[in-house]
């Protein structure tokens, strides 16, 4: 049994060409991370076509397998992806080194313009920066609910699935864990009753041909993906002490109260309960950062969403955003940025280490459950069912992006916010309106429709319109 924390890499036969090394695999990762653009829906693709259909490295079924079970995880699902994708290949460095290299172009980069929004935010040209943004940024959520909806909602009973957990938590606030679990426990009965409605890989092609690592593993698994108790208990030790001993040594030594206590204690909980990666989770971070820490004053989440959408890495980087602008604002004894620098590192180390623990763990069991009809039904399921939740979030951000106020709806069991009609902006309607023109009915990439319409932000703030 290879060691959890010095693993080497699956060994090749050499009658297999082409096999990629760690030096290749390298370069390839660190080629995915910096074309993840455009959220977990841009970066999926980007993986699938450098992965399965360039690199032949993986299959269309394995990779949907493991996506599958991403989505079913707590975080980034993308992050995931390619930490389970770097696993499988290489072991554990090859999923560390595949995860890892995915976040670092995120995580220089939202350093950099969180001081730059630290120290400038306030300024009526920073400020139209990110008022261009946001409309960018709404028209490429609504495209995320498009193409994700494209690839999981195969039929009508998926697509049934994805309208009742938008409106159980857009209009009736249900915590999203009950609402995946619901999913899960359809797709799990309906697979296992062998309906079709919850038949894995429904609408994919088997053109596809054999990837590299099925023709070298056939229908075997490597030694490293068989699990065993003692592995299991491993490998938890590890990642479970690299994640919660920062918590309990600041908790310890600064109490309680302070800010980085509280940052490395809130999003260790939001670690484990925030399902569907970013564009699930920004409400509930949104929320508990502004009304409860006081952490970010409204609308600045979406700033900081905007930030992640023009950098590479999954857009849960957000809350390293979050973790800077927190300590930024309550340093102690520490200078600002000093502070700052220490909660965004800190916010994300407890945000991703959580993220190898949940692969490195359960991986190898999902690979031995690979054909399981109950599993793929489950898996399937809870895909459809975080459709609705994007949607939530696209009509999230329409509100607060177009809309200057809201009121709250509280009735017959309903819970959630409406707009004031009469406070819509034009101009970020119209932005809006623009940025969704270009990207579906010119096709216009990400970067594009984010750069013009940031630039539009400034030439309405010097025009004086805003």
């Amino acid at each position: 049994m290879t060691d959890v924390t010095t693993p080497s890499a699956i060994p090749a036969p050499r009658s297999t060409p082409g096999f990629p090394g760690m030096k290749e695999a390298f370069g390839v990762w660190l080629r995915v991370a910096m074309l993840s653009f455009g959220g977990p829906a841009g970066q999926i693709a980007v993986m699938h076509r450098i992965l399965v259909e360039e690199k032949r490295w993986v299959s269309e079924s394995r990779f949907l397998h493991a996506l599958n079970y991403c989505m079913l995880l707590p975080g980034p699902e993308a992050q995931q992806l390619a930490t389970y994708i770097g696993w499988l290949m290489h072991r554990t460095r090859g999923g560390i080194m595949a995860g890892g290299l995915f976040i670092m172009p995120g995580v220089i980069a939202i350093m950099a313009l969180s001081y730059i929004y630290a120290a400038f935010g306030n300024v009526g040209f920073v400020a139209a920066l990110f008022f261009g943004l946001k409309a960018a940024v709404l028209a490429i959520v609504i495209q995320a609910v498009v193409r994700v909806g494209k690839r999981a909602l195969k039929n009508r009973v998926l697509q049934g699935l994805a309208a009742a957990a938008f409106i159980a938590i857009f209009f009736f606030n249900v915590p999203f864990p009950i609402i995946i679990l619901a999913a899960g426990l359809i797709g799990y009965f309906g697979g296992r009753a062998g309906l079709p409605a919850f038949a894995a890989g429904g609408g994919h092609d088997n053109k596809t041909p054999t990837a590299l690592v099925d023709a070298l593993l056939g229908d075997e698994l490597p030694e490293h993906a068989h699990p065993t108790v003692a592995r299991s208990l491993r490998v938890a030790a590890v990642w479970l002490l690299l994640w919660l001993t920062p918590v309990a040594l600041l908790v310890l030594m600064l109490g309680k109260g302070s800010v980085f206590s509280e940052i490395a204690v809130f999003f260790s909980k939001m670690a484990m309960v925030t399902f569907g990666g970013a564009y699930a989770v920004l409400a509930y971070v949104a929320q508990q950062a502004v009304e409860n820490y006081h952490w970010l004053r409204p609308h600045e989440m979406l700033d900081g969403l905007g930030m992640a959408e023009t950098t590479p890495g999954p857009l849960i980087m957000v809350l390293q955003f979050v973790g800077f602008m927190a300590a930024f604002r309550d340093p102690g004894t520490l200078p600002p940025m000093v502070a700052g620098t220490l909660g965004g590192l800190l916010a994300t180390w407890v945000t991703f280490t959580p993220c190898f623990l949940w692969i490195f763990l359960g991986a190898p069991f999902i690979e031995v459950l690979r054909g399981n009809k109950a599993l793929a039904g489950a898996l399937s399921a809870i895909t459809a069912a975080v459709v609705g939740v994007i949607l939530n979030l696209a009509i999230w951000f329409a509100i607060h992006t177009v809309f200057r106020e809201t009121f709250p709806v509280r009735s017959f069991g309903m819970s959630f916010d409406a707009p004031v009609l009469w406070s819509v902006d034009p101009w970020a309607l119209a932005l809006s309106v623009a940025a969704a023109t270009a990207i579906f009915r010119f096709n216009a990439g990400m970067l594009q429709t984010l750069a013009a319409c940031a630039s539009a932000g400034v030439l309405l703030y010097f025009a004086g319109a805003l």
